[in-house]
């Protein structure tokens, strides 16, 4: 076979090939591997916000970000995160509002808005989302 030719097959066997998967991971896995991949903002960010959070609530917290710093086409725009604890908390305004400021000094001023839950709140339709569709920092 010419070499054009061999090279010709070659690129249509590759071409058949790339249109189908060769992997296909679990969905939770995948899912993962998104949210990876499509955060903006930076490790040592994303540390930071993890310790701050950690200070305030302890380690039985958990933090994702969800918003419009999922979108890798986006610019700017706020840190929108959603804290879950596992106990009740009193005074929740005052503790978002605390943790945003902390936050938002630590990230040089930008806006900072958190979204708490704990057993003792009620749950509406922006928690359900926030849990969904945000990724663990």
């Amino acid at each position: 076979m010419p070499s054009n030719e061999l090279q010709s097959c070659r690129s249509s066997k590759l071409e058949a090939r790339s249109s189908k998967p060769l992997f296909t991971a679990p969905r939770a896995w995948a899912e993962r591997l998104a949210e990876m991949t499509t955060m903006r903002l930076t490790d040592s960010q994303r540390q930071t916000i993890r310790q701050l959070v950690t200070d305030e609530l302890g380690s039985g917290s958990t933090v994702k970000l969800f918003g419009s710093r999922l979108d890798d086409s986006a610019r700017g725009g706020d840190i929108d995160l959603f804290v879950e604890v596992d106990a009740p908390v009193e005074h929740p305004a005052q503790l978002s509002a605390r943790l945003s400021v902390r936050i938002m000094r630590a990230m040089h001023g930008r806006k900072v808005d958190v979204l708490l839950s704990a057993p003792n709140l009620n749950e509406q339709t922006i928690h359900r989302l926030a849990r969904e569709q945000g990724a663990f920092l």
